[in-house]
């Protein structure tokens, strides 16, 4: 239980990838934003259907009562929908093995966001293995 988050991250990291992969196969003839748009009424109905199975269809409800958690959820719901747009067309553009080391840049964005709005504190070695990250994508997408 205690390297839970690890086994979820990779399984994140794994799901991640594909999506890139078959959103790239999938976009070669349609529209980036009407596919973001299917893409999402998939995601709905299955991660509904993930929730009644589980029995914990009465939370999605309560999350209602809670005016905070609501607000950023909607506010997190409404960047994840706007990376999706960008990464969809980032990919009907460009090549998978530019597009998403750009994108894994959030990473290093949400570090430092994590930082300054969070008051998170980054131990030096982190701080490189960020820097790392940052510029490790930058020389994978522009090589």
């Amino acid at each position: 239980m205690e390297n839970l988050w690890l086994v979820f991250s990779l399984l994140s990291a794994v799901a991640a990838a594909l999506v890139a992969i078959f959103g790239k196969i999938g976009l070669q003839a349609v529209d980036a934003n009407a596919a973001t748009a299917l893409r999402a009424a998939i995601m709905t109905v299955f991660l509904f259907l993930v929730v009644t199975v589980q029995g914990s269809y009465q939370q999605v409800l309560a999350l209602f009562n809670d005016k905070k958690a609501l607000l950023f959820i909607a506010l997190s719901g409404i960047a994840g929908a706007s990376s999706w747009l960008f990464y969809f067309l980032a990919l009907k553009f460009g090549k998978v093995a530019q597009v998403a080391p750009i994108d894994k840049l959030s990473v290093v964005l949400a570090v430092i966001f994590a930082v300054v709005f969070l008051g998170e504190k980054v131990a030096f070695w982190n701080g490189v293995g960020i820097a790392f990250i940052a510029v490790g994508a930058i020389i994978v997408a522009l090589s």
